[in-house]
């Protein structure tokens, strides 16, 4: 049944009284964890930074608000879980995302869906460029001093389109019209993960598509801050090619990159993979069902290389079935195993794209203007950042570890009536709240 906000909606009686509903509560939210998030960009100054890289062209005599305030609104309302723009019609009108965005309740609301819609399509690709840069360089700025040594990790996401989308293409590996964003993680020597630059990609470009740019960033911005620091570059299959390997060897960077198999690099490792399949039979025989791992390396050199490079074998007996996988690298390894390992802890990854496409909602790239979806992804990467800083600030309690849909549903979802008086705005959150403590844990290392 249609309703209207006034309408009564009752539901059975408890203890003899009637039990109504009514929306007319007033200054009540449901979103005070915003004013966490608040204090989380103020601690690291990245909507001020991004906003001061973009090109206001707006007649500033009818501007009702400023770019800071719809970067606010529309980063703050993604990390609540109000990620389309449409929810702000109605959002914009919450007392603690006006707070939030630096505004009492009392104030002129915030804005509505199509500010935003004509704030995605106004945005220049050189705007673009400097917020990408801007929010790589507030990243780099999070990461612990003295930091020796960092992994790069880049890889792709599949991000479905719809309808007619500029850009978009079939991709015949994900079996889907798609958009195929490039993501770029740095993870430091406390396998903390950061989350530092998302490129927009057309469907069907090539797996290598705006890498070496991407990368070369993220090594400028961190040897500009540590210096000489050691950097390796963790990639799977489809970026283990000569073009990657090159550029790691001319900005002088390690690399960790799965190698495509082929006949050649099978014949090399003809030894280690007998030596499993051997393994694998002597155990079987003794009546066993065994997965027999082998580890080796040997020297490869691809045509189109221009000298031999350490591929590291990892043979795999499964069921009878041989499953091999190699690694190029130019890391030490008297341990091959121990290489190998690293790498495999690449698959972590998996885990954080799918927080970024699931809880932080990167998929939602549906305008039609290739240049308004990257726009929406660099937003959502904003989001992504501020959603760790809260994490960071929850080191020391049960959320430490917690994802992004997490930290939402238990810091951010807190009830709270807000009242405004002539000197202070009260923000009463609830009495029953279940997580105070972590709550005013986070607050207090937001504050520090």
């Amino acid at each position: 049944m249609k309703t209207n906000s006034l309408l009564d909606l009752e539901f059975p009686a408890i203890s003899g009284k009637q039990v109504t509903a009514r929306f007319d509560g007033g200054d009540i939210t449901s979103d005070s964890g915003l004013l966490l998030l608040r204090q989380a960009d103020d601690q690291i100054g990245l909507v001020s930074r991004i906003s001061s890289v973009i090109n206001d062209k707006r007649q500033q005599s009818k501007v009702l608000f400023d770019i800071p305030t719809l970067l606010r609104e529309r980063i703050f309302a993604i990390a609540s879980g109000n990620e389309d723009a449409n929810d702000l019609d109605t959002m914009r009108r919450d007392p603690a995302l006006k707070l939030a965005c630096g505004r009492t309740p009392s104030e002129a609301d915030l804005a509505s869906q199509p500010t935003f819609s004509r704030l995605e399509n106004s945005v220049s690709r050189r705007d673009m460029l400097r917020m990408g840069k801007a929010i790589a360089e507030q990243v780099v700025a999070q990461l612990p001093a003295g930091t020796l040594q960092v992994i790069i990790d880049v890889d792709a996401m599949e991000d479905e389109c719809h309808g007619q989308q500029e850009f978009e293409g079939f991709n015949a590996y994900y079996d889907s019209h798609c958009f195929l964003p490039l993501l770029l993680y740095i993870t430091d020597e406390t396998g903390r993960q950061y989350l530092l630059s998302a490129v927009l990609r057309p469907g069907r470009c090539a797996p290598t598509a705006g890498v070496i740019g991407l990368v070369r960033q993220a090594v400028h911005l961190l040897r500009a801050r540590f210096g000489d620091i050691e950097i390796i570059l963790r990639a799977d299959s489809g970026f283990g090619c000569n073009k990657v390997l090159r550029f790691c060897q001319s900005v002088d960077i390690r690399f960790l990159l799965g190698l495509p198999t082929n006949r050649r690099v099978r014949t090399l490792a003809t030894s280690i993979l007998m030596d499993a399949c051997i393994k694998y039979s002597q155990l079987k025989y003794l009546a066993q069902t065994p997965i027999c791992r082998e580890f080796g390396t040997i020297e490869y050199k691809a045509g189109t290389w221009s000298r031999k490079e350490t591929v590291v074998v990892k043979a795999e007996v499964t069921q009878g079935e041989l499953n091999p996988r190699y690694v190029v690298t130019d890391l030490p390894c008297e341990n091959p195993e121990a290489v190998y390992g690293l790498y495999c802890e690449r698959g972590d990854r998996e885990n954080r794209i799918k927080e970024f496409k699931l809880d932080m909602f990167a998929g939602r790239t549906s305008c039609h203007w290739f240049s308004a979806n990257q726009f929406r992804l660099l937003l959502h990467t904003a989001a992504t950042v501020l959603m760790g800083v809260i994490q960071r600030a929850a080191t020391g309690t049960e959320l430490a570890k917690a994802q992004a849909g997490t930290l939402r549903l238990k810091l951010m979802k807190v009830g709270a009536r807000i009242q405004e008086t002539c000197r202070r705005v009260w923000v009463h959150l609830s009495s029953s709240y279940t997580y105070q403590n972590i709550w005013k844990h986070v607050h207090a290392a937001l504050m520090t």
